[in-house]
């Protein structure tokens, strides 16, 4: 499989262009194009450029709405509720996490509650919009059902990720983001897209049983991690994303993929906190270095060479690919190319070496 790398800014560029020309506002257009970048430098890029192809075919099926009035109501001084209005979830995300970074800074704590809204990329990035405002934060979202109910073969709850951040001192900030199962949906497409096999163990198909074939794997469900553990997670953020908020639940959340007959009805959970509430933040700070410098003074486990902390991979990842672009393959390239042509703007351009 032949890769070519892309400078980041060009493939921002582009993406930007693209949303632009499908009649989102110019702000938003280049808050998902930054959004989907940023997933592939951070090295996911299930949730990266490789998007752009099924967002635009959702776009022009009248299933997600280019220019939301995204509704946000205060329920309490700590609490908001958010009506996506079905925009993108992008937007809608951004803008739900704003204000309870608004309402955190003046409260301590605060949750924003979201519904009407659509898939909205890496649960990370709105973990990092609160940490770049100096904030820890916990942010979930249902999706479409990908991971079965322990004990059934049937596809009910989502793979509903789980993202988490706290800021740090001179180590950096601490960034966990994982989905409930065993590897995100998003890459299984990928892998059958490419043709590629997938591990054993992460997967059945539409029969219930154990696949190694990707394709296969996508028509059925992902297996939760931790078994028993990562289905009871699931049903949580189906709990407090979906029941809790009003949006899609219990296997209503529309599948971006197959349901073209109405929008999906996301829902998402965000909660920021304060780092000062029991301490100055400079020591909560000095506190979290003392926790990095601990962990990994660890004894190491035969194999490995040092220990990280959830967030580094991924800045690392981001740092290389900055410098060296972000690899996209012949597939991502051709739907690229076909985006493009249908919207009458230039394709991103490769790098010449």
């Amino acid at each position: 499989m032949t890769l070519q790398r892309f400078d980041a800014e060009r493939l921002e560029a582009f993406a930007s262009q693209v949303f632009a020309a499908l009649g989102l506002a110019d702000a938003d257009a280049r808050r998902i194009a930054a959004d989907l970048v940023a997933a592939d430098l951070r090295n996911v890029g299930s949730h990266g450029i490789a998007r752009i192809p099924l967002y635009v075919e959702r776009l022009r099926a009248g299933l997600v709405n280019p220019r939301p009035n995204v509704r946000i109501e205060a329920v309490t001084p700590v609490v908001a509720s958010v009506d996506g209005d079905h925009g993108f979830g992008f937007v809608v995300g951004h803008r739900a996490m704003d204000r309870a970074i608004e309402m955190a800074r003046e409260s301590g704590i605060a949750l924003a509650g979201i519904r009407h809204s659509t898939h909205f990329g890496m649960a990370a990035l709105y973990v990092q919009q609160a940490l770049d405002a100096g904030l820890l934060a916990l942010v979930f979202t249902n999706s479409s059902p990908a991971v079965p109910v322990w004990g059934s073969r049937g596809a009910f709850l989502g793979s509903a990720p789980f993202a988490a951040g706290a800021p740090g001192g001179r180590h950096g900030d601490y960034l966990l983001d994982m989905a409930m199962s065993v590897t995100a949906r998003g890459k299984i497409k990928l892998a059958a897209q490419r043709g590629e096999a997938i591990p054993e163990g992460l997967a059945l198909d539409a029969e219930g049983r154990p696949t190694t074939d990707a394709a296969a794997a996508f028509a059925g469900v992902c297996l939760p991690f931790g078994g028993a553990k990562g289905a009871g997670l699931a049903m949580l953020m189906d709990i407090l994303c979906g029941v809790l908020t009003g949006a899609g639940y219990a296997g209503g959340v529309g599948n971006p993929h197959r349901d073209f007959d109405r929008p999906q009805d996301v829902g998402h959970f965000m909660l920021a906190i304060r780092p000062d509430l029991f301490m100055s933040e400079s020591e909560f700070r000095a506190r979290m270095d003392t926790l990095v410098e601990r962990a990994r003074a660890q004894p190491l486990a035969a194999g490995v060479d040092e220990i990280l902390i959830p967030g580094e991979p991924e800045r690392r990842s981001h740092a290389r690919h900055l410098v060296d672009g972000v690899a996209l393959d012949e597939q991502v390239r051709a739907q690229l190319e076909t985006v493009a042509a249908q919207l009458d703007i230039a394709p991103p351009r490769a790098r010449a070496h």
